[in-house]
């Protein structure tokens, strides 16, 4: 049965189409006979119970620069008139990311959200995984430059990054003289007001920081990200590269260990962050990515399982 698809994110202008998860997604979605609609997440409203948006219905083609067509805008009750919505605008998970969370929060007992508003809020990327320590590098959360300069002593290097970052923006390597650490943690305290994460360095991270997806709490897929020239960051969005990779017996036990409490949670589309096939670093809930790399690499269709998944839940 075709489906009014409602797309919370960013400009669709803005995208770059050869590895956007979310355009994957709206591909699969159309070809799937499912209806589109794009809004962004400040043009949400709330008044006497219900919550609507100004959304644009939308048809999109993989044609870099003819990407996208809109139609006239039309007024989209999220709770009576959509089927689905996708909650995929980018981080940071700010107060703006909150609200919208907590506006959709108000439509779930009628419209499936991906992912679960709830969760979403409960469950950022850099504090959920704090439940799974035991697969975890050494970390510390803190704003005490007492206690970094402690577990610097403890561990020798160090990476410093913010609590609530994402696409490896402001990733710091401090070396074992503790060269600018205060500087930096001032910086950082100056910058946010909370606390920051702190973790040993792993030199394994030079062969890579692998992304695995996971749909429904089941592995879909993974994509190993190397660092570029000069970089200790892996991200694809700061210039790392992708490589066909398989899982360890050690991440597989991770999956296991993480796949009951995302299903659990409603949380359908999920990447996670594993360095050196042993060290859980993130668990992304809010905006993941890699499904394209992933489709290249393997010829998974990892769009196609998470509206699968999506399918089965409205069935």
């Amino acid at each position: 049965m075709p489906l009014n698809v409602a797309v919370q994110m960013d400009p669709l202008d803005q995208i770059n189409i050869e590895g956007d998860s979310t355009f994957a997604l709206m591909l699969s979605a159309q070809a799937r006979g499912h209806r589109l609609f794009h809004y962004a997440a400040g043009d949400l409203n709330w008044s006497d119970g219900r919550l609507w948006t100004k959304a644009h219905p939308v048809t999109v083609q993989r044609v870099a620069g003819d990407h996208f067509h809109f139609d006239a805008p039309v007024r989209l009750d999220l709770g009576d008139e959509a089927d689905v919505v996708l909650m995929r605008q980018d981080p940071p998970f700010d107060l703006g990311y909150i609200t919208a969370t907590h506006l959709l929060e108000r439509i779930v007992h009628k419209t499936l959200v991906v992912n679960d508003p709830v969760q979403v809020r409960n469950a950022p990327e850099k504090v959920f995984v704090l439940d799974y320590a035991r697969f975890m590098p050494p970390t510390l959360v803190t704003r005490s430059l007492e206690e970094a300069r402690a577990f610097l002593a403890e561990h020798g290097e160090i990476v410093v990054k913010p609590l609530h970052g994402n696409g490896g923006k402001a990733i710091f390597k401090v070396g074992s003289d503790g060269a600018n650490l205060s500087a930096l943690i001032e910086v950082f305290n100056q910058t946010w007001r909370e606390p920051h994460m702190i973790q040993a360095f792993l030199p394994a991270v030079a062969k890579g920081d692998k992304r695995i997806v996971l749909v429904d709490g089941e592995v879909a897929g993974a994509i190993n990200r190397l660092p570029g020239e000069g970089e200790i960051r892996s991200n694809l969005a700061v210039g790392g590269s992708a490589e066909k990779t398989e899982l360890t017996a050690r991440e597989r036990e991770i999956c296991e260990a993480l796949g009951p409490e995302l299903r659990a949670r409603g949380l359908l589309f999920v990447g996670i962050d594993v360095i050196g096939g042993e060290w859980l670093t993130e668990i992304n809930v809010t905006s993941p990515t890699g499904i394209v790399a992933i489709e290249r690499f393997d010829g998974t269709d990892v769009a196609g399982l998470i509206w699968d998944a999506i399918e089965r839940k409205l069935a």
